[in-house]
């Protein structure tokens, strides 16, 4: 994270978050959880090694046990310095020794952990080894919603991330467009997005014409014309947290085809954002906006999910799916994104990022949901 997020945050807020993590390891059923380098390691403990390698660094978890944060010894000093560094106790380990034994010994005994998504497998097959009998589940499987509700700061730094996109979208459609590649708008997106507080840029889709009908398109060398429908959809994280927005954009006038559906999406993201209440299910709001397209008779144009969580990542659970019966809570953060893809023609996607309050739901993206007409 960057200087100012940690300044966020105290250790007292990382030791409430490692006490959370815990208690709710252990009513999963968890013998504690193992967290390694990455987004989960950076909200319980502010911590992000100097480098990713293959020396071991690892939070292990456990109702009713101090936190530890096992540690290279030549990155110790740097653990030291984490805004919740006071709220954990550090064991390192120098080269030549085994910290798979030394870890194993703070598990105590065989039992089920949960364990990062993006922890090395070289890890988990050494943590077997060392502690025969255990076993080990995703913490997204184990704990989907461990970061899934956000505090009082983190809306804060999220609202900020979604004023940064906003901001940047203010300044993109008075770019030129007609004539540029996708990919020299896409550096624009990415310049703009680090002028306004990025850090670090996640993507920068620019999908022209019929570009616009694959919702990952990667820019490229297409040049950009006169009549082209331009998917727009970029993001990354500002002070930690993430943006992502969505709009559509149409070089000079569209067709009567092109407004009708794109009003037909605007329509459809205003039912799915209109879904959002505390209690209501996720589907609910995938269920919502899909049902404005699948009678417009668009229904297999819509090919993805409605929404994903977002946070300290771009992507994270909850999703707004069919079959996500999970209610959802005030201090949820999650896209609101349907979309039409017409094969071989043109794209419309419109996304904004909302949060769940007391009585329904907010918008953390504030620009125009009107099609936009740039040159």
């Amino acid at each position: 994270m960057t200087g100012s997020t940690a300044a966020t945050f105290t250790a007292d807020d990382y030791r409430a978050r490692m006490e959370r993590a815990a208690l709710e390891a252990a009513e999963a059923g968890l013998a504690g959880l193992l967290v390694a380098p990455g987004p989960d390691l950076v909200w319980l403990t502010g911590y992000t090694p100097p480098a990713v390698t293959e020396r071991l660094t690892l939070l292990v978890l456990a109702a009713g046990q101090d936190p530890v944060l096992v540690v290279p010894a030549l990155e110790a000093p740097d653990a030291h310095r984490a805004a919740g560094a006071a709220a954990l106790t550090l064991r390192d380990w120098t080269d030549g020794k085994d910290p798979y034994a030394a870890t194993a010994a703070l598990l105590g005994v065989s039992g089920r952990f949960g364990i990062s998504d993006n922890a090395w497998a070289l890890h988990l097959l050494a943590l077997q080894q060392a502690l025969p009998g255990s076993s080990y589940a995703s913490l997204t499987e184990a704990l989907p919603m461990l970061r899934a509700v956000k505090d009082t700061a983190e809306l804060g730094l999220m609202a900020a991330a979604g004023a940064a996109a906003d901001a940047t979208f203010e300044e993109i459609r008075g770019v030129p467009f007609a004539g540029r590649r996708e990919s020299e708008v896409a550096a624009d997106l990415d310049r703009l997005l680090r002028r306004h507080g990025h850090e670090q840029v996640d993507f920068t889709i620019v999908a022209s014409g019929p570009n616009g009908a694959d919702p990952h398109h990667e820019a490229g060398d297409r040049v950009i014309a006169r009549g082209d429908m331009i998917v727009l959809d970029f993001g990354g994280l500002r002070d930690g947290y993430g943006s992502d927005t969505s709009r559509t954009v149409h070089v000079g006038e569209p067709t009567d085809e092109e407004r009708r559906v794109h009003d037909l999406v605007r329509e459809a993201q205003e039912a799915g954002f209109r879904a959002v209440r505390p209690g209501a299910a996720c589907q609910d709001v995938d269920r919502a906006a899909r049902r404005v397209i699948a009678d417009a008779g668009y229904g297999e144009y819509f090919i993805h999910r409605t929404g994903h969580g977002i946070g300290v990542t771009t992507h994270e659970p909850p999703y707004m799916i069919e079959g996500e019966e999970r209610p959802l809570v005030p201090g949820m953060c999650f896209s609101v994104e349907p979309g039409i893809y017409l094969p071989g023609r043109f794209g419309v996607r419109i996304e904004d990022i909302v949060t769940v309050t007391e009585d329904g739901g907010r918008r953390l993206n504030t620009t125009t949901r009107e099609l936009v007409i740039v040159e």
